[in-house]
């Protein structure tokens, strides 16, 4: 997400640097990219004008202190009026009810909003500790009642089971009375959508809300449709009391004028980002951390969040007392970490997180880096337990056999094997008294294949 903002961003902050002052005249051509740079994000004007003129008020006349170059402070204006522009600060789900606290879900067909149901129930399971009911009231497509009780078992939560013959305000009620009784904390409606704002659907979910009264009612538009994805949700939100948006397939968009738009033209938080098609892919939306990854900075306090829910913390610290104990880092070790990256969203998604690895980042897209990283992991299966725990008996025509059982060549055998040699020198480092430093500059070395460097191993 944010791809090209973000490119055509870091690129024009950099003319700004070198100047003694902050001028109309030396800022007004970064303006103007500026300005550009959102536009092409398919961003509404009315926001690009807003932010534009809060940026330009604030910097001109801007005296740069001693510790900070002109262009520091103007990244730092420019971060600050993103972060206006999204919201300020993140605003979480209202729980404090009597339960079961409902929410509501509303949208248009196909923008994910039967997923989004699944992924809002296994975020408030797992990270809220609430017990959480589901139920369809989409009676004009019984494939999305039958998709919602096959999401809430892979998610492990409760189901209410309802049928096209029922009306939606009936279904809910019921629900709602089954969720008292079983000591439910939340229940999550899914409601009916269409393939475009029409009268009837809209008064048909303005009587179920008036019906049921929930506490919390989130529109969840698909953000691949830029500027009308914030329409779309300006348009719900005149009919109904929303009290926020999920913005899904974020992973899928590289303009981002959707996570800028909704919340100026509606006046309503983001919540969440659909950043995936697993059910763990969605993430809460905190606007300082958006910006900063818009301006290249990262989002070190995400990426920390994800490794704290994400990564088997038995296997971790397995793999820390093996390490300690001075043990051989093997190949079935390396083929963990790879999993434990895997369910982190993969090497793009961390490194679009760590500050300064955008164009690491592109990189990695370009030589097809999430290619190789599944690619090794299919070359270490396809080895025996022996070989795994010794790579060193590896001989060359165990490679061919290794190869021919993989599907790949010989010499992607060799690229493994040299990348894991490099990783179980980092990790030996990492058991001595000075690991952590060696650590930090080992890392530099342990990116995918294809990415620069020699044999895979780019110089940073």
């Amino acid at each position: 997400m944010f791809d090209n903002l973000t490119d055509r961003l870091t690129q024009t902050l950099r003319s700004v640097t070198g100047q003694a002052r902050l001028t109309e005249d030396n800022i007004k051509g970064t303006l103007r990219e500026v300005r550009m740079a959102l536009l092409e994000a398919d961003v509404a004007l009315p926001v690009v004008k807003e932010f534009i003129n809060g940026v330009k008020e604030r910097a001109v006349g801007q005296e740069v202190s001693r510790s900070l170059s002109p262009g520091q402070v103007f990244v730092k204006i420019v971060n600050e009026e993103l972060i206006k522009v999204m919201g300020e600060a993140n605003s979480e789900l209202n729980l404090s009810v009597t339960p079961p606290a409902v929410i509501m879900m509303a949208g248009l067909q196909g923008a994910g909003k039967t997923t989004s149901v699944a992924k809002l129930a296994r975020f408030l399971k797992e990270r809220k500790k609430k017990k959480v009911l589901v139920v369809s009231a989409d009676v004009y497509r019984p494939a999305a009642i039958r998709q919602l009780e096959t999401l809430a078992k892979d998610v492990a939560v409760d189901f209410f089971p309802s049928s096209a013959d029922q009306k939606p305000i009936d279904i809910v009620e019921a629900a709602i009375r089954h969720a008292r009784l079983q000591h439910h904390d939340v229940l999550l409606v899914d409601t009916a959508g269409r393939l475009a704002i029409d009268e009837a659907m809209m008064e048909e979910i303005r009587q179920l809300h008036a019906a049921v009264k929930p506490i919390e009612t989130l529109f969840v538009v698909d953000s691949m449709t830029g500027q009308d994805a914030a329409n779309t949700a300006k348009a719900f939100n005149e009919v109904l009391p929303l009290t926020g948006v999920i913005l899904t397939k974020t992973d899928g968009d590289a303009r981002g004028g959707a996570a800028l738009s909704v919340r100026h033209i509606t006046g309503q938080p983001i919540k969440f980002l659909g950043v995936g098609e697993k059910t763990d892919a969605l993430e809460p939306f905190y606007p300082e951390r958006v910006a900063s990854r818009i301006l290249g900075m990262g989002d070190v306090l995400s990426l920390i969040e994800e490794a704290e829910h994400k990564i088997d913390k038995v296997k971790a610290e397995k793999l820390a007392k093996k390490i300690t104990k001075g043990k051989l880092f093997d190949l079935e070790d390396f083929r963990e970490q790879l999993q434990q990256m895997n369910n982190m969203g993969g090497m793009m998604n961390m490194l679009e997180k760590l500050p300064g690895m955008g164009q690491m980042a592109q990189a990695a897209q370009t030589a097809q880096a999430e290619k190789g990283m599944k690619q090794f992991e299919v070359i270490i299966n396809s080895m025996t337990p022996g070989e795994r725990r010794n790579p060193d008996i590896i001989s060359g025509s165990r490679k061919r056999r290794i190869a021919m059982g993989s599907g790949t060549q010989i010499q992607d055998v060799n690229r493994l094997l040299k990348q894991h040699k490099q990783m179980a020198k980092m990790m030996k480092k990492f058991g001595t008294k000075s690991g952590m430093a060696k650590l930090a500059r080992g890392m530099k070395g342990m990116l995918p294949p294809g990415m620069g460097g020699g044999g895979g191993f780019p110089r940073m």
